[in-house]
């Protein structure tokens, strides 16, 4: 079964489907070693990990889509892709549909910010025409065609417009024909609760760490109505703080010895990344 067929089938079973934003593959790995269900490759943790730069639009969609091949390679969960804003016109946004169904993702989400875009988090967001930003929708479900991929409509209309306005797009891309809809931006409980009220079908949303929403749990969300929640910076801000301290260390006292305790081991990381079977190979066809 493909991806997207896994995912629709974990939705169709009626539990939210808790996917933790990967901004790499050793993470994605992480991720599925964990026991969630799907993986998130958030353009704000790919922007990271491949630029060290903020997330403002600067990855193209060939880095993008070769980020998300590289993932999908190393698991066996579904990966919901962040596509951008299809990263240009009518004949971008096909080859950008055809590119991740070739890379293997089950879902992707094109927002409606104009170009340059930038995290959902942050100040400064310019929207489109709400008309264009349909008709780019269509467009992305047109380029599917027959293939399971899952479209989702993004709306970052919250922090630039308001709730009204968001809520207002997410019924315009739900009526354009997409699998799932999301309110990005969101920073408060009153947000996600007039969010699950006032749009019916399916949705996903997204607690981001340092806000008052995280105190919602995954069965809060599913009550609620939210079919995916997307945990896009937890692994990220966490890794960042875990190597910051480590590298203090190591250079107060000179050696990694007083941060063993929060290492992996060696072995550790080797079972991770898969070495076994390589050996295997290599015992098996090698010289």
């Amino acid at each position: 079964m493909n991806h997207a067929l896994q995912l629709k089938r974990l939705l169709d079973s009626g539990t939210i489907v808790s996917a933790p934003g990967a901004p790499d593959s050793i993470t994605a790995r992480l991720v599925q070693k964990a026991g969630f269900p799907a993986i998130y490759m958030t353009g704000f943790g790919a922007t990271a990990s491949r630029l060290g730069t903020p997330d403002i639009g600067l990855l193209s969609q060939t880095e993008m889509t070769t980020h998300a091949r590289d993932m999908v390679r190393t698991v066996d969960i579904p990966v919901i892709a962040d596509a951008d804003t299809g990263y240009g016109g009518p004949s971008n946004i096909h080859r950008t549909v055809r590119e991740y169904i070739q890379a293997g993702v089950a879902a992707i989400h094109l927002e409606d910010q104009v170009a340059p875009k930038r995290c959902g988090q942050m100040a400064g967001i310019r929207l489109m025409d709400a008309s264009e930003s349909v008709r780019r929708l269509k467009c992305a479900i047109s380029a599917r065609g027959d293939d399971d991929l899952l479209i989702i409509g993004r709306t970052d209309a919250l922090p630039a417009q308001g709730i009204d306005e968001a809520i207002r797009r997410a019924h315009l891309y739900q009526d354009a024909g997409v699998d799932l809809v999301f309110v990005d931006g969101i920073k408060k409980i009153a947000e996600v609760e007039a969010v699950a009220k006032a749009v019916q079908g399916p949705k996903v949303v997204s607690i981001v760490d340092g806000n008052e929403t995280t105190a919602l749990t995954a069965a809060d969300l599913q009550a609620m109505g939210f079919n995916v929640v997307f945990y896009a910076m937890t692994a990220l801000f966490t890794a960042v703080k875990a190597v910051s301290d480590a590298l203090d260390v190591l250079r107060k006292t000179g050696t990694p010895r007083d941060a063993a305790h929060g290492m992996v081991s060696y072995a550790e990381f080797c079972d991770l990344v898969d070495l076994d079977f390589h050996k295997q190979l290599d015992d098996q066809f090698g010289a």
